[in-house]
């Protein structure tokens, strides 16, 4: 086939509706010789085409969530590898660092808030290995938003953290109208944990200010 009869049936093709990459699979020319034989041939993409092109961008959104997995696969490997098992001490450092960036300061209250079951459960954890605390001694009170379900909100949080529902203080209910939406967000909201003394002197205002003493400690 000679040159002008492959433009022309380039040029069909294209006519009919055809990729580049359809039309390369029929005649043997480069797609830079296309894109000069074809650059002023309106492209309508016929079923064909749209087919196709689905088909490739469904294989790309599959290749490049398959990366994404693969990636996360690697980081947890390396962090298994970087971090081991933890020793006392570091979880006591760990705990502290939570704190420092989640924990109340002020006015003698020991309390720490976050929206991550994962970080409330191990700030549990860390109250009981560091200072003995007992399940007794925490309360949780949620900060929810209009789209959560207080039953819901509760149920959940009590489940990831052992934390009875009796142990749960009255619900706050963000209904400002002037408030950023976290709907859909946040579907359990936010969980303040705070430890109570219950006659126990050394959960209370000593407990704070030794937390306190920590902080100033480890940010000499």
């Amino acid at each position: 086939m000679s040159k002008l009869e492959l433009k022309g049936e380039a040029l069909k093709l294209r006519e009919l509706g055809y990729s580049y990459s359809h039309i390369v699979s029929k005649v043997p020319v480069s797609k830079g010789t296309l894109s000069s034989w074809l650059s002023g041939v309106p492209y309508v993409p016929n079923e064909f085409s749209k087919k196709n092109a689905a088909k490739g961008l469904l294989a790309a959104i599959q290749a490049k969530r398959k990366q994404k997995e693969l990636s996360f696969s690697n980081a947890r490997l390396y962090a298994e590898k970087d971090i081991g098992s933890l020793t006392k001490r570091d979880v006591f450092m760990l705990g502290l660092g939570v704190y420092i960036g989640e924990g109340s300061k002020t006015h003698n209250i020991i309390r720490i808030v976050n929206s991550d079951p994962k970080i409330i459960s191990f700030a549990i954890r860390w109250f009981k290995e560091v200072s003995g605390i007992k399940n007794s001694n925490f309360v949780i009170r949620l900060h929810l938003y209009p789209d959560n379900t207080i039953s819901e909100a509760i149920k959940f949080w009590s489940l990831k953290t052992g934390i009875p529902p009796s142990q749960f203080q009255k619900i706050s209910v963000d209904s400002r109208k002037n408030k950023v939406s976290k709907k859909g967000k946040l579907p359990y909201g936010t969980a303040h944990l705070s430890v109570v003394s219950r006659g126990n002197k050394e959960f209370g205002v000593l407990l704070a200010r030794r937390i306190g003493a920590w902080i100033e400690k480890a940010l000499e």
